[in-house]
């Protein structure tokens, strides 16, 4: 049956089952669930936390990538969420390239003055100017302010899985995503228990469970992603928009939206 057909509860109960495997499947301190303070990682962390409720369970640690840019109602929205609901969050950002750049969007960062992991990461890119602009969305930016930084801490921290709240629906590099992902550099499982839920469905299971959600959705923000760089179209709240007949990452970085295969490729989520 297609999972279009399914009810929301149906779907709560398949992300329930997704994520009962990967408790058999992995010992709670290697798993992370991926968390960015949006409305799909924030299903995804109740979906853990009422599951692990529910039998028992303790939740793995949450991963935060701090891109460099992020939006202030964000930060208090984890906050508080780590509070209500037990999370532990570890927070990681590029230090490297914030130290060089000083952490001011648009200051040119020389390829040379990074370390040499960095420095790695950029040729592994094809990139070969001697510096670009910090900009945590662009094609350098992103791969070394998220992806770099989140495998540095898999690495570090020797994580076998890592649950992260993305959808078939979403975008078209994540249409043929599996719920169990294997992955290299560093290897380990990326689990996908919310890839059956459509933009609606999210919202109506936060609406329908009174799950927290950052306020920034009421004020007409779709999707966030970096702060100087997300912009909204409306004022209509993110649940009472056009859903089906408009773009969901619309005031996204569209740069980053036609290159994220070849990001995803390189290790982003």
């Amino acid at each position: 049956m297609s999972s279009n057909h399914l009810s929301l509860e149906e779907k709560i109960k398949k992300s329930h089952e997704v994520i009962a495997e990967a408790y058999d499947r992995f010992p709670l301190e290697d798993m992370r669930v991926a968390f960015t303070g949006g409305k799909d990682s924030t299903l995804l962390a109740w979906l853990v936390h009422t599951y692990a409720q529910k039998h028992g369970l303790s939740m793995p640690r949450a991963l935060f990538i701090n891109e460099g840019s992020v939006f202030d109602e964000i930060h208090e929205f984890k906050n508080r969420l780590a509070g209500e609901w037990g999370m532990t969050i570890d927070e990681v950002q590029n230090d490297n390239v914030i130290a060089v750049s000083g952490g001011v969007i648009g200051t040119p960062v020389r390829v040379a003055d990074l370390d040499e992991r960095n420095r790695q990461e950029v040729a592994r890119l094809g990139y070969d100017k001697e510096s670009f602009p910090f900009e945590p969305e662009s094609y350098v930016g992103n791969h070394l302010m998220k992806t770099v930084a989140m495998n540095r801490y898999l690495e570090r921290d020797g994580v076998a899985a890592m649950m992260v709240g993305i959808r078939h629906d979403e975008q078209s590099a994540r249409a043929n995503e599996t719920y169990f992902s294997p992955r290299e550099a560093p290897d380990h499982t990326r689990v996908h228990p919310i890839l059956h839920f459509r933009e609606a469905d999210v919202w109506d299971a936060i609406r329908n469970h009174s799950i927290p959600y950052v306020k920034l959705y009421e004020q007409g923000y779709r999707s966030l992603g970096a702060k100087h760089s997300t912009t909204r179209t409306t004022d209509v709240p993110a649940w009472q928009q056009d859903l089906e007949n408009t773009v969901e990452r619309q005031g996204r970085r569209q740069d980053k939206e036609g290159i994220m295969e070849r990001l995803r490729e390189l290790g982003y989520m």
